[in-house]
């Protein structure tokens, strides 16, 4: 089955797939669902490059078109488990939970998480996952399930040096520069809020919940291909 739903998942465009055990990190009413299945799909290059001190139009629309892409291939991967009698279900591209015992701007179950667990990258001192193929010019998808396959070695520290790039360009000082590991928490890395605040007052022009992305887009990793 992990040959069959990583073929699954390329087929349809993810660049990058890990399986993991997550089984002290699934919410309470999926506590069956103990393997995450997560997977990154490439952004592209050429426009990532025109983010530069603000994001744009066509940076706008690729992240909505890649959470739509992101949100099918999920879906497609639950549907071939469950045809062959699994459990799963899929954690939306880009959605927030916004209840009373959640931090804010969180998910489900968290993208991140599941990447570093399932080995696709370590999260940057921008908070977001970086590959070492693709730095962090990716957007993740999860699926939670009940098959139990071989799981992939997880990453359990940075790999961001003392590079600060990130951190320097970000418009808000939203990046506190701290180095992850898995007990760094998300709060430690990033002021979420700041950061939405300043999309919402700076970039509401662009569309409604427009993205920043410059902290992506100047770091070296991602660049090193072009």
């Amino acid at each position: 089955m992990k040959e069959k739903i990583t073929e699954i998942a390329r087929s349809i465009g993810a660049d990058k797939i890990g399986f993991s055990d997550v089984e002290a990190y699934v919410p309470t009413q999926y506590n069956d669902l103990t393997t995450a299945i997560s997977f990154a799909v490439r952004m592209s290059d050429s426009i990532m490059d025109s983010v530069n001190e603000a994001p744009t139009h066509e940076y706008f629309h690729l992240y909505r078109s890649v959470n739509r892409l992101i949100d099918d291939i999920a879906l497609r991967i639950v549907i071939e488990l469950q045809r062959k009698g699994y459990r799963a279900i899929p954690i939306a591209a880009s959605q927030s939970i916004n209840l009373p015992q959640n931090m804010p701007y969180s998910a489900l179950f968290s993208h991140r998480l599941a990447a570093t667990r399932s080995g696709i990258g370590w999260i940057g001192k921008n908070a977001s996952v970086i590959t070492p193929e693709f730095g962090p010019r990716i957007r993740l998808g999860t699926v939670l399930t009940n098959l139990i396959v071989e799981y992939d070695e997880a990453y359990t520290e940075s790999k961001c040096g003392n590079c600060n790039i990130c951190v320097e360009k970000c418009p808000t000082l939203a990046l506190s520069g701290v180095k992850w590991n898995p007990s760094v928490e998300r709060g430690e890395l990033v002021d979420v809020l700041a950061c939405s605040n300043h999309m919402k007052d700076q970039y509401d022009l662009i569309g409604r919940g427009s993205v920043c992305g410059i902290c992506i887009s100047k770091c070296p990793i991602g660049k090193e291909r072009l």
